[in-house]
């Protein structure tokens, strides 16, 4: 009796509405599809294109794979917790939450480090030639793998799955293994780290790259023909500068809800958790991860050239996969039926 009693007195257990679970997993597929078919598109055209390869697009691949790691981690999961609770049990979610934060950091470290790469490659010319080279950016991106790798190590003993009883049945979440006011300081060296400071330097160093592009002309004293390349590099180098500009601009914009709401909530008791504006801040996120590779298609020749390339490829591979392999008897047997009609008919001699 008192086991009934006590199971009457809880709470029934929560569940997001249709239109909820609707919206939420309709715009996960699509936005997590296009995503993670744009980001691998990408890391295939930088390394199989050796013109491809250069020390800006090692940095944008860096940006894919760490995108591609969000989308996986943390796109693909949402769609299995909003209809059902955790189903991927304690080590799941330690290692998905380690996967998220690896890839939402080496995403703003990368986006630093390509940013940095353009301002000393269009500011510092002369030194950018030993600088900003392949090799460079490859040991650089290590570098910034390994770090963020051994940063995010924290999570694996921040979280862990809870258990919530209701009256009709029992919830898993994963969640906070301590206190959430602890998690304070970790938020706010997140913020600092990976959004501040990423937004910050990128200001700075496009702004003094806008001076060199825009402001100062090219030097009167050059030949016609030099004058023209000068002319050529300076528009190639203002095409690429705009278009990471707008990498830069949405990463700002779309982390800015999720950012502002965790600021929030570190000072909220209880927290500020409406579903809408919390699949909002999601969709945000998974867009931001989702929305590079189209606007390298959409700002660059060269990528855009490179996708079709990496498309047409696709398909001749696949028409020759399903191609019958009947042609080489089909042959066969008409060589066969012409050397019959073209016998001749000699009669036995008596």
């Amino acid at each position: 009796r008192d086991f009934q009693l006590c199971i009457k007195t809880l709470a029934t257990m929560p569940e997001n509405s249709l239109e909820v679970q609707a919206v939420t997993i309709s715009l996960s597929l699509l936005i997590c599809g296009v995503g993670i078919a744009g980001n691998v598109m990408v890391v295939l055209v930088v390394i199989r294109s050796k013109h491809m390869m250069t020390a800006t697009n090692c940095y944008l691949v860096s940006l894919a794979m760490a995108d591609l790691t969000v989308l996986l981690a943390a796109g693909l999961p949402n769609i299995s917790e909003v209809v059902a609770s955790w189903i991927y049990g304690y080590a799941g979610c330690v290692c998905i939450t380690y996967l998220q934060y690896l890839g939402i950091n080496v995403s703003s470290c990368s986006i630093t480090a390509f940013t940095t790469e353009r301002y000393i490659a269009i500011c510092h010319s002369i030194k950018a030639q030993f600088i900003c080279t392949v090799s460079r950016a490859k040991k650089i991106i290590a570098c910034v793998w390994i770090f963020t790798s051994l940063y995010c190590i924290m999570w694996f003993f921040l979280v862990d799955t809870n258990e919530t009883i209701y009256s009709n049945g029992v919830v898993v979440r994963c969640g906070y293994r301590v206190s959430r006011n602890l998690y304070m300081p970790i938020y706010f060296l997140d913020f600092t780290l990976f959004y501040v400071v990423p937004l910050v330097v990128a200001s700075v160093l496009y702004g003094l790259i806008a001076r060199i592009l825009f402001r100062d002309p090219l030097p009167s004293n050059l030949s016609e023909q030099r004058l023209s390349v000068h002319q050529g590099r300076r528009h190639s180098s203002v095409k690429v500068t705009k278009m990471l500009a707008v990498v830069v601009v949405l990463f700002a914009l779309l982390w800015m809800p999720y950012r502002t709401l965790v600021v929030v909530n570190s000072f909220m008791d209880p927290p500020y958790l409406n579903t809408w504006f919390l699949l909002f801040c999601r969709m945000c996120i998974y867009t931001n991860s989702a929305v590079n590779p189209i606007i390298y298609n959409a700002m660059s020749q060269k990528f855009r050239a490179a996708f079709k390339r990496l498309c047409v490829c696709k398909r001749s591979l696949l028409s020759i996969i399903t191609l019958p392999p009947v042609k080489k008897w089909s042959g066969l047997n008409q060589e066969r039926n012409l050397q019959r009609s073209n016998a001749v008919y000699k009669p036995k001699q008596l």
